[in-house]
C-alpha cells in the first residue's frame, strides 16, 4: 500500500481539516492545512494547521496549552479534505474560549444564538500578546 498523497492543488495549496472529538463525534473546528502542516501532524500526532489570516504554520495549543492529539484520520474520496478524530487536551478547541468553534446556532430569522453558555477559558488571559 502506498502512502497517501493529498491533493493540495485544488484549493490553492490548502486542504480542509474537519476536527471532531473522537468519543462524541462533536465537530470542534474546521481549519486548513498545507503540505507542511499535514506532514507535521502525521509526524507528531498533534494537530498543526496553516493560518490563512496570519499566513503561517501553527500547532494547536502552542499558545493556549489546549492541544489536539490525533486518534484517527479519515480521508475523503477526492483526497482534498480530511476528518481528524482527536483527543482535546485542555478542554477548548475555539480561540474564543468555547469547547467548540460551533457554539452558536443560526435561527430561521437570521439571528445567531449562543448555545454553549460556559467558556472553558478567558481568551484575554490565555492570549496575552
Amino acid at each position: 500500500m502506498n502512502p497517501v498523497e493529498m491533493d493540495f492543488e485544488k484549493a490553492g495549496g490548502l486542504i480542509t481539516a474537519v476536527v471532531q472529538d473522537y468519543q462524541s463525534g462533536e465537530v470542534l473546528q474546521v481549519s486548513y492545512m498545507n503540505p507542511e502542516s499535514f506532514a507535521l501532524t502525521r509526524q507528531t500526532g498533534r494537530m498543526h494547521y496553516f493560518s490563512r489570516t496570519r499566513n503561517k504554520l501553527w500547532m494547536k495549543g502552542e499558545q493556549s496549552g489546549h492541544f489536539q492529539e490525533v486518534v484517527e484520520t479519515l480521508v475523503d474520496c477526492d483526497l482534498d479534505a480530511l476528518v481528524f478524530k482527536i483527543r482535546q487536551i485542555g478542554g477548548a478547541a475555539c480561540h474564543t474560549g468555547y469547547r467548540s468553534c460551533f457554539h452558536r446556532r443560526l435561527e430561521a430569522g437570521g439571528n445567531l444564538i449562543t448555545i454553549e453558555k460556559e467558556k472553558v477559558f478567558d481568551p484575554a488571559q490565555v492570549y496575552k500578546a
